[in-house]
């Protein structure tokens, strides 16, 4: 175990804002313990010399760890699948390649794909995942087995089976009875939310018995919601209802809840989901790849609990908040509103982790020893008043170099440490395999 940091720039988070200090972290016990300051002047004028159970930074950013906070660790295995029909639209995307996907994995598939999504991860710097789970054929303990992958490389997860009737009566019960089993059995490294994929693959009966079990533990609930316009127009159609309006009619909107997505709402749509209190995850590498369509963010209130998530697309939640920057300054935002919007997304994140680990670092003396050491030195002065135009254009440019959890390395020097990664890709690769057979078969 490492007892120090040396000759880093350190990013605590206090009250909403960052202000970097140059020092060195003194750990223990997987602790915080000490952040000494140190003059960086001084540092550029010497000559560092290595400590005994220290790491020197040389000058590099020090963050709080990444958080995914919408994932699909059970995509991993979906590379080079043999689809067989259209891909011309979002519908004929889940009919042809998601949908067949998840009714081909049985555990050891999940198990290889929960893997695979964790060392990409832990490159990745995320020390926390919230993942949506489909595999309803094998939805039983499916859970289970994303969980004992993450407790096995000491990540934390929040996760939640996609609970959808467009497989009939039998698997849909299936759906149901893993969230609510994985609900009652919550450890305090494992988290759960209850799980639907969208409105428009959910009947009414559906809805009111997840309702009844959410409304009486005060859990949250994790959904994709209107992704694509089939999502109103189905709902509407078949349920005679919009999507938000059938999740507000159940009472199924608190505090803890994730609204994945949430592209083709209005602007009074966003200002009922604020008074729920609900957060909206928008994944903005994924919808560019369905063609989706992006968020309209003038139609967003700011005040909005805004996060990020890959969908499954990759593991680095970093590059799809660089993205989300770009893609705001496109729709016409100024560059001081896309960054009002990201700074407000970052700590919207960290607050809404601490509702699920209320130990969530900060960075602060006496927080856990989680943290990343991010390959970028910066090259001008490094303050209160520039931190984000550090952050957005050479922080977020830049690989994690190191990533720490509990004050030992998962990663150092981009090379995972206590993992043979190469026996584990050729599992992942078997596995890979036998999904290709059987997906070729639906």
């Amino acid at each position: 175990m490492i007892n120090k940091i040396t000759n880093a720039w350190i990013c605590s988070v206090k009250k909403n804002s960052i202000s970097p200090v140059f020092g060195d972290l003194i750990l223990a016990d997987g602790i915080i313990k000490k952040i000494k300051k140190k003059d960086w002047k001084d540092y550029l004028n010497s000559n560092t010399k290595s400590e005994k159970n220290s790491y020197d930074a040389k000058g590099k950013v020090i963050t709080i760890p990444n958080i995914n906070f919408h994932e699909h660790i059970y995509s991993r295995l979906s590379k080079g699948l043999p689809i067989s029909g259209p891909t011309n639209n979002f519908t004929n995307i889940l009919k042809n390649l998601w949908w067949k996907l998840d009714y081909a994995l049985d555990h050891e598939m999940i198990n290889a794909s929960a893997e695979m999504a964790i060392l990409e991860s832990i490159k990745n710097g995320v020390t926390h995942i919230f993942d949506h789970h489909s595999s309803p054929v094998y939805a039983t303990e499916s859970l289970s087995v994303i969980a004992n992958a993450l407790t096995k490389y000491k990540l934390n997860g929040v996760l939640a089976f996609e609970t959808t009737d467009r497989n009939g009566q039998t698997l849909s019960k299936k759906s149901i009875d893993e969230n609510i089993n994985s609900i009652l059995s919550e450890s305090n490294d494992i988290k759960f939310l209850f799980g639907l994929h969208a409105s428009f693959t959910i009947n009414n009966q559906t809805l009111i018995d997840v309702a009844e079990f959410v409304n009486q533990t005060n859990v949250g609930i994790h959904i994709h919601l209107c992704e694509d316009p089939v999502d109103r127009k189905i709902s509407l159609v078949e349920f005679g209802s919009l999507p938000l309006k059938r999740l507000i009619k159940y009472n199924l909107l608190n505090e803890k809840s994730i609204l994945s997505h949430s592209i083709h709402l209005t602007e009074s749509e966003y200002k009922k989901i604020l008074r729920y209190g609900s957060s909206i995850a928008i994944n903005i590498d994924s919808n560019l790849n369905n063609s989706v369509g992006i968020n309209n963010f003038n139609n967003i209130p700011k005040e909005l609990s805004m996060l990020c998530g890959t969908d499954g697309m990759h593991a680095n939640p970093a590059k799809s908040i660089k993205n989300l920057f770009l893609l705001m300054r496109h729709s016409g935002l100024s560059s001081a509103e896309a960054f009002e919007r990201i700074i407000n997304i970052y700590f919207s994140q960290h607050t809404f982790i601490k509702k699920f680990y209320n130990d969530f670092t900060s960075l602060n003396k006496n927080d856990k020893a989680d943290f990343i050491i991010w390959d970028y030195v910066p090259p001008t002065p490094f303050n209160k008043n520039n931190f984000w135009g550090h952050y957005i254009y050479g922080i977020l440019e830049s690989q994690v170099s190191s990533t720490v959890k509990d004050g030992k390395f998962l990663m150092k020097n981009k090379k995972l440490i206590g993992i043979n990664e190469s026996e584990i890709q050729k599992e992942i690769y078997k596995q890979g395999e036998r999904l290709f057979k059987e997906f070729k078969k639906l």
